[in-house]
């Protein structure tokens, strides 16, 4: 766990990042509880460490110091960073809970391999954010790491709470595009394609360390079967021994096999998560897109309006009640249209402007998360092929002596 570490801050660690500076870890986790003997007021604390790296940076971050929070609060800042950087692949946050049954690890969230796993996630978000040369630079991530009490009140005095609620569930709407940027398109295409390649990967891949764990374990059988056998052999009973022991080690090797390719799984799993990430972004996109396509039918709408009144043509409504459109209400109804027109021209043009900007900060740290998935999944796939080796040899290894024992029986 703590090579892979090593390496994710060297490949993040870029010239205009926090990450160049200081270097950030989440190094243990406690278990606390409200006071009361109620199950549900037991919760979980990650201990954030920080260490200035760079020299020159002593002075500007003087004052770095340890901080406890619970995931709640690593929630709260995520979900800051996606609305306030809505143009970002905002890193993903671990599970807070088991959310698929292909994971062969345990419901309680209070499980030492679970809050282990959870935490060496959160460091990895923490890593992700620190290198972007965005996000890394936020106040309120800045305030997140170095003031414990005083972000917490910043957080729910700001309003941020109540405004993040909201945009959140913005997000989750449909919507219906009268023509859908083809960029955009693609994006959303592909994440869904990477998320159920994803998916079927990490289901194959447990029910194949599942069919890996029961084989080496019913070598355990061999084992005993040998040793109890050798205690009736006078010329093979050192040699039968000899096997059993092997076997037994055959069997007990899987363990500690399986709980690092565990971890490499989790590193999968976090560009499952990257996915909804990819989605979010084109959801910002497409609620820029339709507020511009309103603004453009409000202004069509308007110039309609405005070439009826000139004519003098009354609406329908007027019509049934007998108005009576004079020179002096037409031309007070085309300069009130004018005005009205006037605004949504300027409403189009900044909106227009808004999402050409949204689009090409989009676009470029799209690329710009694209070539670290690449560089990410491609040492995770590598790593678990040499995992499988080192698997592999092992057993090999193990074949090897048992064929020596028998080859040394009299």
């Amino acid at each position: 766990m703590a090579e892979s570490s090593t390496k994710l801050r060297t490949n993040l660690a870029n010239e205009d990042s926090l990450l160049r500076h200081i270097d950030i870890s989440v190094s243990e986790s406690e278990k606390r509880t409200n006071g009361t003997l109620n199950l549900r007021d037991y919760y979980t604390v990650y201990l954030i460490e920080m260490k200035v790296t760079d020299p020159e940076f002593y002075d500007k971050l003087a004052n770095l110091t340890t901080v406890w929070r619970r995931y709640t609060e690593f929630e709260q800042l995520h979900n800051y960073l996606q609305i306030t950087y809505p143009y970002i692949v905002t890193p993903p946050l671990p599970e807070k809970r088991v959310m698929y049954g292909w994971q062969k690890v345990s419901n309680d969230t209070f499980d030492p391999d679970f809050i282990d796993r959870r935490r060496a996630g959160l460091e990895t978000f923490l890593l992700r954010v620190a290198s972007h040369s965005v996000l890394s630079w936020d106040k309120h991530f800045m305030q997140f790491l170095r003031q414990e009490d005083a972000w917490r009140e910043a957080y729910k005095s700001n309003g941020y709470l109540q405004v993040v609620e909201n945009k959140l569930k913005g997000l989750g709407v449909a919507v219906r595009l009268r023509k859908s940027d083809h960029r955009f398109q693609d994006i959303k295409n592909y994440s869904n394609s990477l998320q159920s390649n994803l998916n079927n990967l990490l289901k194959v891949r447990s029910r194949v360390a599942e069919r890996q764990y029961t084989i080496h374990k019913l070598h355990a059988n061999y084992g005993r079967v040998f040793s109890e056998w050798s205690a009736v052999e006078k010329e093979m009973g050192d040699g039968l021994q000899k096997m059993g022991h092997y076997l037994d080690s055959l069997a007990s090797s899987i363990d500690a096999a399986l709980e690092d390719e565990e971890l490499l799984a989790d590193q999968l799993k976090e560009y499952l998560f990257f996915a909804g990430a990819l989605q979010n972004v084109c959801k910002h996109q497409e609620m820029l897109q339709l507020q511009l396509e309103d603004a453009e039918g409000s202004v069509a709408s308007k110039n309609l309006e405005k070439s009826k009144a000139q004519q003098g043509k009354l609406s329908l409504m007027s019509r049934l009640f007998g108005a009576v459109d004079t020179d002096e209400v037409r031309e007070l109804k085309v300069n009130l249209l004018d005005q009205q027109i006037q605004d949504g021209a300027e409403t189009v043009t900044n909106t227009r402007s808004e999402l050409s900007d949204f689009c090409t900060k989009a676009l470029n740290d799209v690329e710009r998360f694209q070539a670290q998935k690449v560089l990410d999944l491609q040492e995770t796939l590598a790593a678990y092929a040499v995992l499988q080796l080192k698997t592999a040899k092992k057993g090999l290894q193990t074949w090897m002596q048992i064929r020596e024992c028998l080859q040394s029986i009299p």
